[in-house]
């Protein structure tokens, strides 16, 4: 095992925040296994590599013989975690947080080591409590201190409403603390109070707190906005290998070095290494990024899948041809052709309104030729035996039906 310093070393790696830094040294010093939790709420089914940020710092303790102890949030996705938001998360079904929970430990033990993880659901002990128990936890804590929530203070500043039951959310949160005898909670910059707050609970209840680990928020491939699927630039856990190598090498060079901490299990001293070689003056970002987009690849879909994408990236974006598995989809001979129909229709836009946009960007192409703005109908005959291209990444080859 690693020494308690290096060990430190890999884990300051990408972080935020260590509260308090010198409290994690100690108990890295404790020789034993620490119990490293983190809790989500299953609220959507799918995951990109901004929810799988955390996951990463989790498999680096692992590795590092660390206990991982996961908790599915079922009960307090019934509340609707209410960090970062100006209104309340509107509530899901037991069946939705079912199937969202099945979907995302699925995805979740792409990246962690079953055997080093304990999989939990909070409803175990916050499901048990009675109104006694719960008016004993919520005396260790009060109003204006939960108050003191950057998104607490902003809506009752702007009088906008919030639900008691919001307030229970921290509170909860920080029992499930107590319930694990967690040694370090990981979250996200925006979860900061909720760690803290049961770092306090634990305090009040005699026991050792836990050290509360924050990681940044993974900017999306426009460099900008965080990864999100209602920003449209996100890099899911599911999507194909090409699509996901496409994705990763469109992120700006600036953030190379982030998504290999983040988003990667390249040792921490090699980034480092890489790193400083991305300040020379004769640095090559790009063959630095192939190799990015090459691991993430690999973390979710092989090795050869990876080369696959690689050449699948090259064919389509040095030497400009389509895809060589392309997929097909078939339309009848024989009249007009509404094209903004054909590309939902074909998976190449979400809806028409989508698709008409593209054509008018001059982001859609028939055999290599670009379609007009405002060209959005074409005889039959005109499609079949071509390829629709729309977009950099996303090719269709139309075929006459049956």
């Amino acid at each position: 095992m690693l020494s308690p310093e290096d060990q430190m070393h890999v884990i300051e790696s990408g972080v935020a925040a260590i509260v308090p830094r010198g409290a994690m040294l100690e108990k890295l010093r404790l020789g034993r296994p620490l119990r490293i939790k983190l809790g989500v709420d299953p609220t959507a089914p799918d995951m990109h590599l901004g929810h799988a940020v955390a996951l990463r710092k989790l498999r680096q303790f692992q590795d590092m013989g660390h206990i991982v102890v996961l908790i599915i949030g079922d009960f307090t996705a019934l509340i609707g975690d209410p960090s970062g938001r100006n209104t309340t998360r509107p509530a899901l079904t037991v069946e939705e947080i079912d199937a969202h929970a099945e979907t995302y430990v699925a995805q979740a033990f792409k990246i962690l080591d079953r055997e080093a993880t304990e999989l939990r659901r909070n409803s175990d002990w916050l499901a048990t409590l009675d109104f006694g128990d719960i008016l004993r936890l919520t005396s260790s804590f009060t109003v204006a201190r939960v108050l003191e929530r950057d998104d607490f203070s902003r809506r009752y500043s702007e009088q906008r409403s919030i639900s008691l039951h919001e307030f229970l959310y921290p509170v909860a949160q920080a029992y499930d603390s107590v319930a694990i005898d967690a040694d370090v909670e990981i979250g996200g910059t925006d979860q900061l109070f909720n760690l803290l707050a049961g770092r306090e609970l634990m305090e009040k209840r005699g026991m050792d707190p836990q050290v509360c680990l924050t990681l940044p928020l993974l900017e999306g491939t426009d460099g900008v906005q965080k990864m999100s699927k209602s920003y449209g630039n996100y890099i899911g856990l599911t999507d194909k290998p090409a699509d996901m190598f496409g994705k990763v090498m469109s992120v700006p060079d600036s953030l190379i070095v982030k998504y290999f901490r983040l988003c990667t299990s390249v040792p921490v001293l090699e980034i480092d290494a890489l790193e400083a070689d991305l300040c020379r003056t004769d640095a090559r970002p790009d063959l630095v990024k192939r190799r990015l987009a090459r691991e993430i690849v690999v973390l979710y879909h092989g090795t050869a899948a990876a080369l696959d994408a690689e050449e699948t990236f090259d064919r389509v974006f040095k030497r400009h041809e389509p895809p060589s598995d392309l997929a097909e989809f078939e339309i009848e001979r024989g009249g007009p052709v509404h094209l903004p129909v054909l590309m939902r229709d074909a998976g190449l836009a979400r809806s028409t309104s989508e698709a008409r946009r593209l054509i008018d960007a001059g982001a859609v192409r028939i055999g290599g030729s670009q379609v007009p703005a405002g060209s959005y109908d074409r005889e039959s005959e005109e499609l079949i035996d071509t390829v629709l291209q729309a977009g950099k990444r996303h090719f269709v080859r139309v075929v006459a039906g049956p």
